[in-house]
């Protein structure tokens, strides 16, 4: 099991499987604290798109491995 506290490795980010993510596993891949990326969130100023749903924040996977320079998944041929 991961360290939260620590930033995301390249693998862990390639692991990412789904659309979106919730902000603690975003304000982990940017190292920031959760206090300070809830309110980049609320602000509007997190370092990707952030989608807020009723009172939870969710991060679009795509966007944040753009922002880090991770490059996306791509489908392999059956």
């Amino acid at each position: 099991m991961s360290d939260s506290r620590l930033p995301m490795t390249r693998g862990e980010l390639l692991d990412l499987e789904t659309v979106t993510v919730d902000l603690e596993t975003g304000n982990r891949a940017f190292g920031l604290g959760r206090s300070h990326g809830y309110k980049l969130a609320r602000e509007g100023r997190y370092p990707c798109m952030v989608i807020k749903a009723g009172s939870t924040y969710r991060i679009v996977t795509a966007d944040l491995r753009s922002k880090l320079g991770v490059p996306q998944l791509t489908e392999q041929p059956a």
